[in-house]
């Protein structure tokens, strides 16, 4: 005889919610029981349920191709960037220093990588946006800035300066199509 396997599962549900008909304990507890399934018949099921780790392949290549992976910051003008900062710290919750503030986040894909974000001011007449006339600058994030400097070169983007290495990684900046100068960060 094979040997069946049977569980019942109660749900405590007060007496509004339970519909008439609805099977009671002795206890006043709803009971439903749960299919029957021989224990052969539950290996078999638990085995389709299961990957194969036999044939599978847990480990990736970490992928290097040249693109944005987020945004590294958001740049702007301000009459006051003083003021400004204060103002964002002040009604917004902002956590301010004297380049503005960081935002962290973690990689959904790589909950250990920790993201940043800067948020930062500029004196209206800065020329760290130059070439371009905006009153905005945005930074990406991007993986493999090599790669992509040389992608954007044979795409003919106008690239404004060499890549550049510092404690916070790489930078490069251009120009998209509309003449904004974008910078593009490759984290270290």
């Amino acid at each position: 005889m094979p040997l069946l396997v049977r569980k019942e599962l109660i749900i405590i549900l007060p007496n509004a919610e339970r519909s008439p008909g609805m099977p009671l304990t002795n206890h006043g507890l709803v009971s439903f029981s749960l299919p029957q399934f021989s224990a052969a018949q539950q290996l078999k099921n638990r085995k389709m349920e299961e990957p194969d780790t036999e044939t599978t392949n847990t480990y990736s290549a970490p992928d290097t191709t040249p693109k944005v992976t987020g945004i590294g910051g958001i740049f702007f003008f301000s009459d006051n960037p003083q003021e400004t900062r204060a103002w964002y710290a002040q009604n917004l919750g902002f956590e301010v220093n004297e380049w503005g503030s960081t935002f962290e986040s973690r990689n959904a894909n790589q909950p250990d990588e920790i993201n940043q974000l800067q948020w930062s001011p500029f004196k209206k007449g800065s020329d760290y946006f130059a070439p371009s006339t905006k009153e905005f600058m945005i930074n990406y994030r991007v993986q493999n800035i090599e790669g992509l400097v040389d992608k954007l070169k044979a795409n003919g983007v106008t690239i404004l300066d060499s890549i550049e290495s510092s404690d916070y990684g790489k930078f490069v900046h251009i120009l998209d199509a509309d003449g904004n100068k974008i910078e593009l960060w490759e984290p270290c």
